[in-house]
């Protein structure tokens, strides 16, 4: 009708391969439809805690400073706020799809960015001993777990 041969619902590229019409094998919408809501759920997830890490930096500041490290503990104040701000900003940038890409780049470098911090506390527990030591070593390989699902859940 409009110019085109009739044909299969399938197009022909070189060589003969074929692309896939519109048509689907059964069930196989019904899993990309359940990819894509664990997808938005684990962004959602990330977001949250992120944002809610960030807020935390600003009303209970101080746990914060107590974990910066020696060396940076005359700007403990300031990187804790910028960190927050960090946090508050990734979270949020998790969300919204023109920004989720490099929202998760910058929250991957942020852990890394905090992880002398974790380090601090692992190597010098009796200055954290409201916090089990066990705790304080078991931080260490989430980050980056931490970090992966930062990258996964910002590819999409």
């Amino acid at each position: 009708m409009d110019g085109l041969p009739a044909g299969d619902g399938r197009s022909r590229c070189t060589e003969g391969a074929e692309l896939p019409s519109d048509e689907q094998e059964p069930g196989e919408h019904e899993s990309l439809g359940q990819e894509r809501a664990a997808g938005g759920r684990s962004r959602r997830l990330l977001a949250a805690f992120f944002v809610g890490a960030g807020v935390n930096h600003f009303v209970m500041p101080r746990p914060y400073e107590q974990i910066v490290p020696p060396g940076m503990a005359r700007d403990a104040r300031r990187l804790v706020l910028v960190s927050g701000v960090a946090e508050i900003a990734g979270g949020v940038g998790v969300l919204l799809p023109w920004t989720r890409r490099l929202s998760g780049l910058g929250l991957i470098a942020l852990l890394a960015a905090v992880f002398p911090a974790n380090l601090h506390m692992a190597r010098e527990p009796e200055r954290f001993r409201r916090i089990p030591r066990w705790a304080l070593y078991g931080r260490l390989p989430l980050q980056p777990l931490m970090m992966l699902w930062a990258w996964r859940a910002t590819r999409r």
